[in-house]
């Protein structure tokens, strides 16, 4: 599978569910607050790192480093404006056995997996 058809799938299958702030959550405005779920289900496709950044007022946002040393930022686009981004950091794989303790990005994450494994598969047949 290519990042493009990944990126694609995702962006349709982003909601309210998945989002971290549901509230705020809009069809304008798709990717705003699935930067976590999103950068592990990159991982989960094509393996690499999970970069971490601070942004200021806003908390850390997510992203990925591909094994081919290439990042890519599939909801940089939540941002309506430019930000700064912080410090950035590799987000540990072996932190991914602590999501099990985050019950409410375990229920996102599952959704939005969920999500994109049957429209793969629809694409598939």
């Amino acid at each position: 599978m290519l990042v493009e058809t990944l990126a694609k799938i995702l962006k349709e299958a982003w909601s309210r569910e998945t989002s971290c702030w549901p509230e705020k959550w809009t069809s304008e405005n798709p990717a705003l607050g699935q930067c976590f779920v999103t950068a592990l289900i990159v991982q989960d496709f094509f393996g690499g790192e999970i970069i971490r950044a601070k942004v200021p007022g806003l908390g850390y946002h997510y992203f990925n480093r591909l094994p081919n040393g290439k990042e890519i930022d599939l909801t940089y686009s939540q941002f309506t404006t430019p930000v700064q981004m912080g410090p950035i950091t590799v987000w540990p794989r072996k932190s991914r056995r602590k999501i099990k303790q985050m019950p409410q990005i375990i229920k996102r994450y599952q959704i939005l997996k969920q999500r994109v494994e049957q429209r793969i598969k629809q694409l598939n047949s």
